[in-house]
């Protein structure tokens, strides 16, 4: 049954595939949730057959699976690979399957802009990607690898859980490592830790969750190399705070400075269905320049000084979110009223004199 599904899934240009018992299977197409009627109701049996076929009764998954009661691995299908999460429900097994496009979108067609061009140009300190779920941090995240694949000679480690779009090696050396306890590096901080003798000049941590993996992360870029990870938070504001708090507070102040020193850029996007149905992307960038720094070595971090930074600061590069909302309204691939859902009622009036000027330098 799950060959027919994601055959379905392919053809429909899904983004997931949801297999929970008790209802049919459904399918995630343009941020929208669309229910497979040709499929009968699945059974608690159905899906754990499924989770059997993905993957393919593997011993080591299996047991893996029963020990930490949930499983991250992949699947391929006719040439297309997939991120697979399989976990329980009321001891019911779970599928959360997100399809990987073969082809990378251009940083044109994606929506990034060009400033990020020249942050992978860094040859050291960190930059990071971020954004809630389904933003689109893999495919930036990809995207960028492989800019730098094509355009640099350069040795690339990228630690992944799973590995999603498989990189070949074109100017640069790339070497994929996938994290897990049958994989290749059993953790993200086990993994960075070995790249430093691996001779690679990039390292791309697909996830930093953990201080521990932040740790790894910092000693790289302290090493003299370029450190591109992903974090799960909305802003680029928010990402330095929930780094700062990976730390107890007799340690804030130490990775207040290093952050201060070794962070280079923090881009931050959200994707958002547009009035005609085709998803936009809202990038935020913040670039550490002396000012930026200065407010992140503050002892009083403030999340709203950063966002102030950003906001004042689009000479130096930065983007705030509120600028890129003003684009996608001014080029009408949002609407006003679609916008002030995600704009804090106290930036209304930025917004509008913002689009204002947008408006009047177009005309």
């Amino acid at each position: 049954m799950i060959k027919k599904i994601f055959k379905i899934a392919m053809e429909k240009d899904a983004s997931d595939i949801h297999i929970v018992p008790g209802i049919k299977p459904s399918l995630r197409i343009k941020r929208e949730l669309y229910v497979l009627d040709e499929f009968e109701i699945l059974t608690p049996e159905m899906t754990e057959k499924m989770y059997l076929d993905i993957i393919e009764n593997d011993e080591f998954k299996k047991k893996s699976f029963m020990e930490a009661r949930k499983l991250d691995t992949s699947y391929k299908q006719d040439g297309i690979r997939a991120r697979v999460n399989i976990s329980l429900s009321s001891n019911e097994v779970v599928i959360t399957i997100r399809l990987i496009k073969n082809q990378l979108p251009s940083f044109e067609s994606l929506g990034l802009p060009d400033v990020i061009k020249s942050l992978i140009l860094q040859s050291q300190g960190l930059i990071l990607v971020t954004g809630k779920t389904n933003s689109g941090k893999s495919t930036t995240l990809n995207v960028m690898i492989d800019r730098i694949n094509k355009t640099q000679k350069k040795k690339i480690i990228t630690l992944e859980s799973p590995i999603e779009f498989m990189h070949k090696s074109d100017q640069s050396i790339i070497v994929q490592k996938e994290v897990g306890l049958v994989s290749d590096a059993r953790t993200f901080s086990e993994g960075v830790k070995n790249a430093l003798r691996e001779d690679a000049e990039i390292l791309v941590a697909g996830e930093i969750r953990d201080r521990e993996t932040m740790d790894a992360a910092i000693e790289m870029a302290e090493s003299g190399h370029l450190v591109i990870g992903t974090l799960h938070t909305k802003s680029c504001a928010e990402t330095i705070d929930r780094i700062i708090n990976f730390y107890e507070v007799k340690d804030q102040m130490n990775i207040k400075y290093l952050m201060s020193s070794l962070l280079k850029s923090i881009v931050s996007q959200k994707l958002i269905r547009g009035h005609d149905g085709e998803l936009v992307l809202i990038p935020e960038v913040m670039i550490v320049d002396q000012v930026m720094a200065g407010s992140i070595r503050k002892e009083k971090f403030s999340v709203s000084e950063i966002e102030d930074l950003i906001q004042t600061g689009l000479d130096k590069g930065n983007i705030s979110f509120i600028r890129s909302f003003a684009k996608a309204q001014v080029e009408e691939k949002l609407t006003l009223d679609q916008i002030k859902t995600y704009v804090e009622e106290k930036n209304y009036e930025t917004l509008q004199r913002t689009i204002m000027e947008m408006k009047v330098r177009r005309a």
